[in-house]
């Protein structure tokens, strides 16, 4: 069961070995590396969401939270909120509380939902920002990374908000001993070009560079930062030992730095006191849980976080896809053809070994690569709970459940390569210019 070469799949597809028992391990989530655990008996399993939520302290997205979003904006949740994609945010208790133990339980007691805070501050018409980032180790983006931008992009278009995009080309070369720093400087620019063609508003969107942009406003609070955060508490979060350059333990206040506003002279002034949003997958958290702490001793507004799954790579969901790893990736550069040969070849399936098993007994959905990659980007939800009905009836088969995949992202990718062949040197460079001036427009117009 769930082999690439279910027979309803390519005959010529690798089977996915079972891992050797003695590396049985639990999950591992960290900000560079994302493995799902190995059981006692070789199994590789799907990374466990409720386990990250308990081990990071944060909060499922709750219906209600959806419905008073909806309510307050005038639109519907998008789709990846609505299937729990984006499933998580942070939450914190106001000082004078204090949680309660009831039978060994924790209760969160007058607990405060940072989306709750965001979402008052748009209905007050208040201003807050958002932020997210790429790490460029490549020199374009693979379909995971579009995520986090096409759901940026959209809560920007609801919030009507400024939005800075941090290229983190140093943090690549820092961590990546085999890349240059010629190299991350020129992918960050060729990935601000994929970015751009996600389609955000050039009058509120700032991208910059690490590399180009470090220095003045911005560079005082990475300064502040770091004197907040000892070396064992650096070496506590995210497992830093004696051997690792001292570049990487600073790293974590250059990414600290963006989540407050006075670093953007150009769009905010000197005003220190807006916070902001921050869009991203659930294994950059630790970096945030760490800003967050430092944010109160600066008596700056903490920011707030809203975490997604990882997209899948091709290779099953006990990992995410990885721009380091062609055979586990959808490049957004990639050919129709080439979509789905990786996705014929390569896609992990929920499906049997037979096609009379997988009538009789039904596919998993919760392990189909090409499943979860329509729960992505399928926008029609009726359809995309028929499809997981069918399959798991055993009604559909793998490789018709495959073709609808291959065609949803066939069709993204098309639209999207589009978009970039209109992007130009002169627009980056725009989106990029570190002396232009963004006129913020705030929240909920009163």
């Amino acid at each position: 069961m769930s082999r690439n070469n279910s027979v309803v799949n390519d005959p010529s597809a690798p089977v996915v070995e079972p891992t050797d028992p003695s590396r049985a391990h639990e999950q591992v989530v960290t900000p560079w590396d994302v493995q799902g655990s190995v059981s006692a008996d070789g199994k590789q399993l799907a990374i466990d969401y409720d386990k990250l939520v308990a081990q990071f302290g944060t909060r499922r997205i709750e219906p209600e939270l959806l419905a008073r979003f909806e309510k307050l904006t005038g639109h519907k949740p998008h789709p990846l909120l609505r299937r729990g994609m984006f499933f998580s945010h942070r939450w914190a208790f106001p000082r004078a509380i204090t949680p309660r133990t009831v039978a060994g339980v924790l209760i969160p007691f007058c607990a405060i939902r940072e989306l709750d805070k965001i979402l008052d501050r748009y209905e007050q018409g208040k201003p807050f920002f958002l932020y997210t980032g790429r790490g460029p180790s490549s020199d374009t983006v693979h379909i995971g990374h579009m995520i986090p931008f096409v759901f940026t992009k959209w809560l920007q278009d609801v919030f009507n908000i400024p939005l800075v995009i941090q290229l983190t080309d140093d943090e690549k070369f820092l961590f990546k001993h085999e890349l240059k720093a010629e190299q991350t400087r020129e992918f960050s620019h060729s990935n601000a070009r994929d970015i751009i063609a996600v389609g955000f508003d050039f009058k509120k969107t700032f991208i910059f560079s690490d590399f180009d942009y470090v220095g003045g406003a911005f560079y005082r609070n990475v300064v502040k930062i770091s004197r907040q955060i000892s070396f064992n508490q650096a070496k506590a979060t995210f497992g830093f030992n004696d051997s690792d350059n001292i570049g990487k333990i600073h790293f974590c206040s250059v990414q600290a730095a963006p989540s407050f506003s006075n670093s953007f002279p150009n769009i905010f002034g000197e005003t220190s006191n807006i916070p902001c949003l921050i869009p991203c997958a659930i294994d950059q958290d630790p970096y945030f849980r760490l800003t967050r702490d430092v944010a109160v001793k600066l008596k700056y507004p903490k920011p707030a976080l809203i975490h997604s799954r990882f997209f899948p790579a091709l290779q099953g969901p006990q990992t995410k896809m990885s721009a380091s790893d062609p055979n586990s990736s959808i490049f957004m550069n990639d050919t129709p053809n080439q979509i789905k040969n990786k996705i014929n070849k390569h896609g992990f399936s929920g499906g049997r070994e037979t096609e009379e098993e997988h009538r009789k007994y039904g596919g998993d959905t919760e392990v189909d690569v090409a499943y979860q990659y329509l729960s992505f980007f399928l926008d029609d939800d009726e359809e995309l709970a028929r499809i997981g009905e069918d399959y798991r009836a055993g009604r559909l088969l793998t490789g018709q459940l495959k073709a609808r995949c291959i065609q949803v992202l066939q069709d993204f990718v098309k639209d999207f390569q589009a978009r970039k062949a209109k992007v130009t040197d002169a627009d980056v460079h725009a989106f990029m210019d570190v002396t232009r001036k963004i006129e913020p427009t705030f929240g909920k117009q009163l």
